[in-house]
């Protein structure tokens, strides 16, 4: 039975950890708000209080990390907050290389990638435009370079799933950008899958890409949801420029994951 701990236990991390803990895994599980701890501790995860700071570790660490064989790291960087989030990695770092912990699976975002209109591989070089996808790059480089353990970085496209989708975001929205630019989303349920099979394959030390393999156009797409949901339709301009396509060919490949959710 492996002991694995979730740093941030939310929107993706809480359902992962109950998957995990369906699968025979002993899981700790953190979150910065003191109203999940019993959430948590009620679905039989070991709850911890952690708040990352660029200067500090607040909350129990050493005991969050303790007989921690895998940590997985699902903390975004807060886009607007001008915070330094790879700082806010490398302040945690001394805590994981004392815990013993050999492996790391970050959870990262397709953001690190330029919106150029191509095929996008790993063997693409990041080239983010937003200030979260430098931060990002920047902690990805941070973890991987550590020799104190392995870490294994996802890259997951837009997140979608049954209670969020961007289509309640658009639903009305005239002159929208990008409309003929092919969608890179991933249902959360295909996330926690590629997640479970770089477990269960030991595919660490790895970079992946999780984009779900349908890429309609932003504009096709949308319509399609709005039309579904009953929302208002969403207008896109006309004659815009294409963008990139994720392939996420290689962790079907190497870890034998497939795609089952859709978007």
């Amino acid at each position: 039975m492996q002991n694995i701990s979730i740093l941030g236990c939310g929107w993706l991390g809480l359902p992962l950890a109950k998957k995990l803990l369906n699968n025979s895994f002993t899981i700790k599980g953190s979150t910065t708000s003191e109203n999940k701890l019993e959430i948590l501790n009620n679905e039989g995860i070991t709850p911890f209080h952690i708040s990352l700071h660029e200067n500090e570790v607040e909350g129990d660490i050493a005991g969050f990390l303790a007989n921690a064989e895998i940590l997985i790291i699902d903390v975004p960087p807060k886009a607007k907050s001008g915070e330094d989030f790879a700082k806010k990695i490398r302040t945690l770092l001394p805590y994981i290389e004392q815990s013993g912990t050999d492996k790391i699976l970050f959870i990262s975002s397709t953001s690190v990638y330029a919106d150029d209109a191509a095929v996008v591989t790993e063997d693409t070089s990041p080239n983010p435009v937003t200030d979260s996808g430098k931060q990002l790059v920047a902690t990805e480089r941070l973890l991987q370079e550590n020799k104190s353990f392995k870490t294994t970085v996802l890259r997951f496209g837009g997140l979608i799933g049954e209670d969020r989708h961007p289509v309640k975001h658009l639903a009305g929205r005239e002159n929208l950008p990008d409309g003929d630019a092919p969608v890179n989303l991933v249902h959360r349920d295909d996330c926690i899958g590629s997640i479970l099979k770089v477990i269960e394959s030991n595919a660490w030390g790895e970079t992946f890409n999780v984009v779900a393999p349908q890429h309609p156009t932003r504009k096709d797409y949308y319509t399609k949801k709005a039309t579904e949901a009953g929302l208002p339709l969403p207008g896109f301009l006309e004659k815009e420029r294409g963008g990139k396509i994720i392939d996420s060919t290689k962790i079907q490949e190497l870890t034998g994951f497939t795609f089952t959710a859709g978007i």
